[in-house]
């Protein structure tokens, strides 16, 4: 359990760094929140694998699918915070 815990940190905080480049968002972002995009977006990718699929769960996070699974995740993540934080602010 501690291992697995481990091991998402460490796959989120690589996914949610490459998720972050991806989406052009790396200068503005630092480590804290390049794992935590990671890890979220993987925890929501997995729960919607897990819906679809009637209870499959997420991959191990050293897998390859687990790996795409948290970038994917990370880079919904990182454009639903830009788009909420881009609807607060008005033209003039």
């Amino acid at each position: 359990m501690l291992w697995s815990i481990i091991s998402w940190i460490i796959v989120g905080g690589i996914a949610g760094w490459i998720a972050s480049m991806i989406m052009g968002r790396n200068a503005q972002m630092g480590f804290v929140a390049n794992v935590a995009a990671g890890i979220v977006g993987a925890f929501v990718v997995g729960l919607i694998v897990s819906l679809i699929t009637g209870g499959g769960g997420m991959p191990e996070a050293f897998s390859l699918w687990g790996f795409i699974a948290a970038i994917i995740g990370a880079c919904l993540l990182i454009w639903v915070v830009a788009a909420v934080k881009g609807r607060g602010r008005t033209k003039v």
